[in-house]
């Protein structure tokens, strides 16, 4: 069966975007019931920095054709001036400030984040779909996803997290769902790329929890749902890989366990949106999300462009 690329990448684009969007909620509403129902009653489902930031990787991606460090700090710059709102977590707004006081690179001012030792955070992670998307058959894809994370990721732990993501939603890009695949392979095909001691043990606990039908609860303590990357990425695809043809289970999975919700329905989303394509998602929920005509476009154009 031949891909259908532009579902895929609309699916791992608006699947994000709701996973974000649907985690937000999920801080106020944490039972399963009462979120579905405020879904079901919201008229819009409006998303967080997580998916202003992978929007403008896609426009960056788009205008320059490949990852350019500069322009896509500056697209991510202009988006942060213009919605300050949305919920941006400490470090970016720091690399921001030093970029226009002291006129250096945003890879400069990543370095010097946190006693210069630079974030471990899941930031560079949540927002990677796009990249994982449009480089999902090239050998430069380890490399891009790199220096997109340094923009504002200088830890290791932080840049393994976001380039281990990258290729999970690029791996999902090239797989069939009508042909059943192994968890375990496909983790241990992460394992294998990962550089950092943290990524690859919690990875490697993923199958074992799967094969263990372990309860959810004890994958979560396990795996972890903090803001650093190795404690909520392994839980995030460990949802999408429990539930891998569903992608409201995958979405309900990664976000009411507690943690940093919406960035982990950010990430299940991107990659269990690539796997069943844009179709697999609920239309009220993609009606409902702002700026989806945006996402949808920027996604064909990712598309039209992969390479």
């Amino acid at each position: 069966m031949t891909i259908d690329l532009h579902s895929k990448f609309q699916g791992a684009m608006i699947g994000s975007a709701l996973g974000d969007a649907i985690g937000e909620l999920a801080f106020r509403l944490p039972d399963r019931d009462q979120l579905l129902a405020e879904i079901e009653r919201a008229e819009k489902l409006t998303y967080t920095d997580d998916t202003v930031m992978a929007i403008a990787i896609a426009e960056s991606l788009i205008e320059m054709g490949d990852i350019d460090a500069q322009h896509l700090g500056d697209v991510f710059y202009e988006y942060y001036l213009k919605e300050p709102w949305r919920g941006y977590g400490a470090g970016p707004p720091q690399v921001f400030e030093m970029v226009e006081e002291e006129d250096i690179s945003y890879i400069d001012a990543a370095r010097r984040l946190y006693e210069g030792k630079g974030s471990m955070g899941n930031g560079a992670a949540m927002r990677i779909a796009p990249l994982g998307l449009y480089y999902y058959h090239s050998q430069r894809l380890y490399e891009k996803a790199k220096l997109s994370a340094q923009v504002t990721h200088a830890h290791a732990v932080g840049i393994d997290g976001a380039i281990i993501q990258a290729q999970a939603i690029a791996h999902t890009v090239t797989l069939n769902y009508h042909r059943p695949f192994s968890p375990r392979i496909f983790v241990e095909s992460l394992v294998r790329i990962a550089k950092t001691k943290e990524i690859r043990d919690k990875l490697a606990r993923i199958p074992e929890l799967i094969e263990q039908d372990a309860a959810i609860d004890e994958a979560a303590q396990q795996l972890g749902t903090g803001p650093a990357v190795h404690e909520s990425m392994p839980f995030a695809l460990y949802s999408f890989l429990r539930h891998p043809h569903t992608f409201v289970e995958t979405i309900l999975c990664s976000i009411l366990h507690g943690g940093d919700r919406d960035t982990m329905g950010a990430m299940a989303g991107a990659v269990c949106g690539a796997y069943l394509g844009i179709e697999a998602i609920p239309v009220e929920w993609r009606h409902k999300l702002e700026n989806s005509q945006h996402i949808e476009t920027l996604a064909r154009e990712l598309a039209a462009r992969a390479g």
